[in-house]
């Protein structure tokens, strides 16, 4: 079976969004250009990670090739919009791989589907909690569809101050526990499973 490369290089716009009601929302990364909308499907902890990471590679492209860096809050308004319509889910992601090109100064953020193997582990981890869900030696399938984007360090800042948004748009947390909040409120284990 053959594989899809969605490439955008660079996109007219790449964004993280939702789409439902916190505590029942889908993460979506979707990138748009060329007349072409590509969206696929994550975790919220995906999203997070991504962003955090991001971060890191920004600091060390810095740090080890002086790449000039936009400032933590760009002066350009920010992408509040709503993801592009309809959204219609490509593939949903396993593996997330960054890269910086020092060539083009530009950085390279590839999300590769969930194959078998990841469906596998994810099965093994439920059943043996030793079994390690994450083998470094292992490297993606070619034959699984992917999401590839090449941002500037300006376009990266302006993706990771977004992402950062959605994911703390959810609910809030528990002023006691930390776990979400319902709009119904939730049963506290520190108020020993009385609803709060």
């Amino acid at each position: 079976m053959t594989h899809q490369v969605h490439a955008f290089e660079p996109p007219e716009r790449f964004v993280a969004g939702t789409v439902g009601e916190p505590g029942d929302r889908t993460f979506f990364l979707q990138a748009r250009g060329g007349g072409r909308v590509v969206s696929v499907a994550l975790e919220k902890v995906q999203v997070s990670l991504l962003a955090e990471k991001l971060e890191e590679l920004l600091t060390e492209a810095s740090r080890r090739f002086g790449v000039e860096l936009p400032e933590t809050s760009p002066i350009v308004v920010s992408d509040n919009e709503p993801l592009d319509t309809p959204v219609d889910e490509e593939f949903r992601v396993g593996t997330l791989g960054l890269a910086f090109d020092v060539d083009t100064t530009t950085v390279v953020i590839e999300a590769i589907e969930a194959g078998e193997a990841d469906a596998e582990a994810e099965l093994a981890g439920d059943e043996d909690e030793d079994t390690p869900l994450d083998d470094e030696d292992d490297e993606p399938d070619d034959d699984l569809d992917r999401l590839r984007v090449r941002l500037t360090p300006e376009a990266t800042r302006a993706f990771i101050d977004r992402a950062r948004r959605v994911v703390a748009a959810g609910r809030p947390p528990c002023p006691l526990c930390g776990q979400p909040l319902d709009p119904a409120g939730h049963l506290c284990p520190r108020h020993n499973g009385y609803h709060r």
